[in-house]
């Protein structure tokens, strides 16, 4: 499926037949935002100078729209339906998530705030196999995760993937949704489940003194770069029967997980004194350290490859598109284009780069969007 046809059902806010169409409308946005657009008006400019490219792809009879009737159709524009369209395209690229590790967090779009009204938080799902944004859905703030996370693994088929999440999704309702729908979690735990995580640092503390025999795996990772050597080290073990005794009832829970990062500063910086951090997890997957290790270092992927990216190569949170659901509609035309250029192995360039790329070279362009013949 094309991007455009994924967008066909897409329905026109406005209720009577306009100059500008619907479709028009949207192919200038996502080519403009793909090319380095970050506002409405940079969007018109960016569509009024590639006009005589566009029209090879849509009509465009009446040219280009102002940034008001821009700014007007997608504050009004159903983010809900908008966003499901962005998921039916996305199955396309990624029809299955089986052995797949899924990443599931929040951000907040910063520049979105308007007055009283707070700036919208966005619960994204991404997938590290293949570094593409899977869906999205908004919250009103970040202790609202809990209640979106539901409705984001609702609208994916996460059927045997692994799903990570932090300790914000660390909930029992959670943990059955994703053992009912076929995956696997690996769900971070902190002080939001302050007798669960109390458990689980006293068990390894015991373990590790050898107070009593206690099955525990280990698998340890070295790493020396950028003037410091850090060592993780995943311990895990499958016995949980404990926890059941402790009222922690949890859908599917098969081990329990400790990674332990020490970092050591080496050089001329180096102070002879390594910092200690511990992590715990709790997870529906066997205890097999090395597999469980490496899917919690994933997991920072949705920070490094999604997050940062969003915001230095696109600069989201500087954006003030801010009316009605304008900054929704806009942050998923940043993740069409984030996927695009995500998806395109002919260069080694990084999204930046390749942003300006596509707005030097429509040819470039055309061959991210599949529209060349």
């Amino acid at each position: 499926m094309s991007l455009l046809e994924a967008f066909e059902e897409l329905s026109d806010p406005r209720a009577r037949e306009c100059a500008y169409q619907l479709e028009e409308l949207l192919l200038a946005a996502i080519c403009a935002v793909i090319s380095g657009a970050e506002s409405w008006t940079s969007v018109v400019e960016w569509s009024q100078m590639k006009l005589d490219w566009l029209r090879q792809h849509l009509p465009f009879a009446k040219g280009i729209a102002s940034h008001d009737t821009f700014g007007r159709v997608f504050s009004l524009l159903d983010a809900k339906q908008f966003e499901a369209c962005f998921m039916r395209w996305i199955s396309g690229l990624c029809p299955s998530l089986v052995g797949q590790h899924v990443a599931i967090d929040g951000k907040c779009i910063r520049g979105s705030h308007n007055g009283k009204q707070s700036a919208i938080h966005l619960v994204s799902a991404w997938s590290s196999a293949s570094g593409l944004t899977l869906g999205q859905v908004k919250t009103a703030d970040k202790s609202n995760e809990i209640t979106a996370i539901p409705e984001l693994l609702s609208a994916l088929d996460i059927k045997g993937s692994i799903i990570t999440i932090d300790a914000m999704g660390c909930q029992h309702d959670i943990a059955a949704k994703i053992v009912q729908s076929g995956a696997d979690y690996v769900l971070g735990v902190k002080d939001n489940q302050p007798g669960l995580a109390e458990a689980i640092k006293l068990w390894f503390d015991a373990a590790g003194a050898d107070k009593l025999d206690r099955p525990y795996w280990d698998d340890i990772q070295t790493e020396k770069d950028h003037g410091r050597i850090e060592t993780r080290r995943c311990l895990v073990t499958d016995d949980v029967a404990w926890l059941q005794e402790q009222n922690q009832h949890w859908s599917g829970l098969h081990s329990v997980i400790i990674i332990e990062s020490t970092r050591e500063l080496i050089g001329r910086n180096s102070t002879g004194i390594a910092s200690v951090e511990r992590r715990y997890y709790i997870s529906s997957l066997p205890a097999k350290a090395a597999l469980l290790g490496k899917t919690v270092r994933a997991h920072w992927g949705i920070e490094n490859s999604m997050h940062w990216v969003l915001d230095v190569a696109f600069r989201e949170d500087d954006c003030r598109i801010r009316i009605g659901e304008a900054a929704q509609n806009f942050a998923i035309l940043r993740r069409i284009a984030l996927n695009l250029l995500k998806s395109d192995t002919t260069t080694k360039l990084g999204i930046a780069n390749k942003r300006l790329k596509a707005g030097w070279n429509v040819d470039y362009l055309g061959r991210l969007l599949g529209l060349n013949n």
